[in-house]
């Protein structure tokens, strides 16, 4: 597939952990790390993801939100990481992947003042991507996909790929991913496309 849309199963998109089962965790359960990894496995897909948010996306919803490339949302939507106020913390990807998506200071409204953001709010920092209605939800996850979906897939992979590669690998990626695009097997003909019609009167 060449874009996954995650969304909720009824009117929410995921509210969090079950908090009777959170009482049971102990240590070793905190340290085998199952949504962490399995946040970091939807970072890591080969496609695009995108996050189809209605109703409430809180703590561990937020983070999965947070491990997509893109969020499509409703007005209606709660976002937001009430962790600290159980005595815990957004240990799945919350406390460093929100910092790397809104500025700072909204980071810690809601990492460490409890602030919960409505659709329009989440659009006005940069959170989600764009608003629709309720019923329009999946259609929009659809039209992205499509959007996507016009690009050269194996660039589209690789772009994404050198996007969320670490600072330090730069430039370096970056030109071992071009050199890949430009191998000649690799070559895809919609370049040569682009400059035939330019050349037509």
């Amino acid at each position: 597939p060449r874009t996954l849309l995650l969304t909720g199963a009824g009117e929410h998109f995921a509210a969090g952990a079950d908090l009777t089962q959170m009482r049971q965790r102990g240590r070793d359960d905190a340290l085998r790390g199952i949504n962490s990894s399995a946040f970091d496995r939807v970072r890591r897909l080969p496609m695009p993801t995108i996050a189809l948010m209605d109703g409430y996306a809180l703590g561990g919803g937020a983070e999965l939100a947070y491990a997509c490339d893109f969020r499509l949302a409703t007005r209606r939507v709660r976002i937001g990481n009430p962790e600290p106020g159980l005595g815990i913390l957004a240990s799945a990807g919350g406390t460093w992947r929100l910092r790397e998506l809104v500025p700072e200071g909204v980071a810690k409204e809601v990492l460490l003042a409890g602030r919960v953001l409505d659709g329009e709010a989440a659009l006005a920092v940069g959170l989600v991507n764009e608003i629709v209605e309720p019923d329009d939800l999946l259609a929009a996850g659809h039209r992205w996909a499509d959007r996507v979906a016009e690009q050269v897939p194996l660039a589209v992979r690789l772009t994404n790929a050198v996007f969320h590669s670490p600072r330090e690998a730069h430039p370096f990626v970056d030109d071992l991913a071009q050199a890949v695009l430009f191998d000649p097997s690799e070559k895809n003909p919609r370049m040569p496309a682009v400059l035939e019609r330019r050349r037509q009167p």
